[in-house]
């Protein structure tokens, strides 16, 4: 098969076409023909040599995939050999074929392309699990995404606010605050010459936010202290501004508050089918109800990679990037 590896750590180009063995399964695994495949930030992150590959996953990139099941472990799943399925995998998704969990399908939404597909699960899965499961984001309570325009954040502001949350969002242009106020948040707050605490404090007259769901970390996380709520949570899932902060831990314990962190791909089968039961209940029909859309920003063909990962960096983007592969 046609896949896309890292031939050795370093720029947008160590990406190369390649020819690579089909995919062996494992028990619980259905190899799927790849159509369509979402990029991901920590798809830059293993190109560049700072994400290592979990044991036993494929040395391939790409973290989620949308295509059609071509063989393997269904039993008990529900899917039939040719069933459009997308799917969260470890890796191996920049492929023609790359082989996932039964437990981590889910059906394509209705109405739904293989690109829209495919930009799903990574974005999907992650703020789920980040934003309702762990930092339990419940009725009448406010959320602020930092990077309310990648494809976490525009996941994020969807979402919530489909559910019924005042969302804010963090920004670096006026126009992407704009693109985050369509997409539903209350404001859009442009970090570049507004400070978020202010906003938010000015917004929420004084309380502060109930989560902060943040990509950055670094300096961040004490100014998000500074504009939570008594009782908030702060949702680390990545550390793009450094992976140290110096914080107030008096405020920390005297305001009860929380700063918890996760990473996905490691976790098991399990964890991850526990999401999936629950994205396909209540997310999944908010999708087929248009009441949550896919943003796909460019679509570029496989062999493509590189440039895809170069806009990537560039963060000129507002939601997903996606290589088509048939």
């Amino acid at each position: 098969m046609r896949a896309i590896e890292i031939t050795q750590p370093g720029k947008p180009e160590v990406l190369q076409m390649c020819e690579r063995p089909m995919p062996e399964l494992k028990a619980g695994e259905v190899l799927i023909k790849v159509h369509a495949a979402g990029i991901n930030r920590p798809d830059v992150f293993q190109r560049q040599g700072n994400y290592p590959v979990p044991p036993g996953a494929s040395d391939l990139p790409g973290l989620e995939v949308a295509g059609e099941i071509v063989d393997g472990d269904l039993e008990g799943s529900g899917f039939v050999k040719g069933d459009m399925v997308c799917a969260l995998v470890q890796g191996g998704g920049y492929a023609e074929y790359c082989a996932a969990p039964v437990a981590q399908c889910l059906p394509v939404p209705k109405g739904f392309s293989m690109v829209e597909a495919a930009s799903l699960p990574e974005t999907f899965y992650t703020v789920w699990t980040n934003v309702f499961d762990r930092a339990r984001l419940s009725e009448g309570e406010t959320l602020l995404v930092q990077g309310g325009t990648s494809g976490i954040g525009v996941t994020a502001i969807q979402l919530a606010t489909a559910l019924g949350h005042r969302v804010f969002a963090t920004a670096g242009s006026d126009d992407k605050c704009r693109a985050c106020e369509e997409l539903g948040a209350e404001r859009g707050i442009n970090y570049r010459d507004e400070d978020f605490v202010a906003v938010v404090k000015e917004l929420t007259s004084g309380r502060g936010v109930d989560v902060v769901l943040d990509m950055v970390a670094g300096d961040y996380v004490a100014r998000e202290i500074d504009c939570l709520a008594d009782d908030g949570r702060i949702a680390l899932i990545a550390l793009l501004g450094g992976a140290k902060a110096n914080v107030d831990l008096g405020q920390v314990l005297r305001r009860r508050l929380s700063i918890s962190g996760s990473t996905l791909r490691p976790r098991p089968v399990a964890f991850k089918g526990a999401i999936a039961r629950n994205l396909r209940e209540r997310v999944w029909p908010l999708l087929e109800a248009g009441k949550v859309k896919p943003v796909i920003y460019k679509v570029f063909p496989l062999e493509e990679a590189a440039a895809a990962h170069t806009l990537m960096e560039s963060s000129t983007h507002v939601g997903k990037i996606v290589l088509q592969v048939v």
